[in-house]
């Protein structure tokens, strides 16, 4: 079982950058494929990007993509989300996400909420205009 702690999130400019990080307790964090998810007010959490176990396979959102980085550090039980030209409808709370990944190292999660096994509680983001 793996616990996910977000932080990193805050209030921003339109046009800005913020890093958020999710860390996990455990020792087997490289065994995990992570994502990224948001839900801004009045709509349904979405997907925002994914990582395989390794690191070396992403999966972005259209709207993420040439934006958003999905990195992670194995060592340091850390995926990061990297933001950067960041809108006002960018707002939303974080969630990141886990799924054991045991075949393959490169496979990462889709874009499901019930394809992740693990959430932490979120971190606001608000860009304003």
């Amino acid at each position: 079982q793996v616990q996910l702690v977000e932080s990193g999130g805050g209030l921003v400019q339109a046009g800005g950058s913020l890093r958020l990080s999710c860390a996990a307790s455990g020792r087997t964090f490289s065994s995990y494929a992570m994502g990224w998810f948001r839900q801004a007010p009045g709509k349904e959490r979405e997907f925002v990007a994914a990582s395989s176990r390794s690191g070396g396979s992403t999966y972005y959102a259209d709207y993420a993509k040439g934006r958003f980085t999905i990195s992670r550090d194995n060592a340091k039980n850390t995926v990061y989300l990297q933001m950067n030209s960041l809108k006002p409808e960018d707002t939303a709370v974080y969630y990141c996400a886990a799924v054991i990944s045991i075949l393959h190292a490169e496979w990462a999660p889709g874009p499901t909420e019930p394809e992740y096994d693990y959430w932490g509680q979120g971190t606001q983001v608000t860009v304003s205009s």
